[in-house]
């Protein structure tokens, strides 16, 4: 289906379409709440217990390159088409999705990024997420009645998508801009990375936007102007190709929503991220201000 969905819907109006019983093969919710482990909570068994109505689940991890070392690498079409086939979502389906993190958006714009990727623009992301939907007083549900699988046609378009070598290359070339959302602290490698045997730092060259900056206090996305000026401050320029970095591809997509609202669309993702990045990298190409103090820099 070619229709683009808006980007970002209320509360107000996902809870009227849950009112009128709209909930179905033509709307379509999706709960992608995933945590790091050092969060200590577990996305699937909080759906377990209290959701949005008529929604399901979608696990990140689930619907991934299970052969990849790294996490929740991107899936195949197939695999994709047939994992969202399963949750009820078919090519005309308009996906609504969210997460439960503190944040008010957290895993959620990982999902808007794979459906766009594998060619269904009918998909928006709930704003403030389930914190949000909570707090303006709209129902929740413990009970989950699995949706009549449908079929789905999956078209993955490649460009969105950059690899260890594409962005190793761009070191040189500077094709792209990279944009890392992780905090300052990690990009600069002053704090450790959640991951065991990770050490913090950044790819050369790329620039700093923490994801939790895209979002306000009350976890809503900021207004598009604040959005512009938070990429001005941080010289990224959206009229040039832009690749969105973080831990493991997650919340790379922050950034990528964020150019979406301002008018970029077509902004792209390092999937394998700064895990890949470290893992594979020589050392000269992890910089961080610990190797400089170790370097007498």
């Amino acid at each position: 289906m070619g229709v683009q969905a808006q980007a970002l819907v209320s509360a107000s109006w996902l809870a009227n379409m849950v009112k009128r019983n709209l909930v179905g093969p033509r709307l379509r919710i999706l709960d992608t709440s995933w945590y790091l482990p050092m969060m200590n909570r577990d996305g699937k068994k909080e759906f377990a217990q209290t959701h949005i109505p008529g929604a399901s689940h979608f696990d990140i991890d689930e619907c991934s390159d299970r052969t990849s070392k790294f996490d929740h690498t991107l899936p195949s079409e197939e695999f994709f088409a047939d994992y969202v086939g399963n949750l009820g979502i078919g090519n005309d389906s308009h996906v609504v999705v969210y997460d439960a993190s503190d944040f008010g958006a957290f895993s959620c714009t990982r999902v808007w990024w794979m459906f766009r990727l594998f060619g269904h623009p009918h998909v928006s992301v709930l704003n403030g997420g389930f914190r949000n939907w909570v707090r303006e007083g709209h129902p929740a549900s413990g009970t989950y009645t699995k949706p009549e699988a449908a079929r789905f046609s999956a078209t993955m378009n490649r460009s969105w998508v950059k690899s260890f070598e594409d962005v190793t290359e761009n070191i040189a070339s500077r094709r792209f801009q990279v944009v890392d959302v992780r905090p300052y602290e990690r990009f600069r490698g002053e704090e450790p990375e959640p991951r065991e045997g990770v050490q913090s730092g950044h790819i050369p060259g790329s620039k700093c936007m923490p994801f939790f900056d895209f979002i306000n206090d009350d976890g809503m996305m900021l207004s598009t102007d604040e959005l512009r000026k938070f990429f001005e401050k941080s010289q990224v320029d959206l009229r040039k190709p832009i690749c969105g970095t973080c831990g493991s591809g997650v919340t790379a997509c922050h950034m990528v929503l964020a150019a979406h609202l301002c008018g970029a669309p077509g902004a792209m993702v390092y999937d394998g991220s700064w895990y890949e990045w470290f893992t594979k990298a020589p050392p000269e190409h992890v910089v961080s201000e610990e190797n400089n103090k170790q370097r007498g820099g």
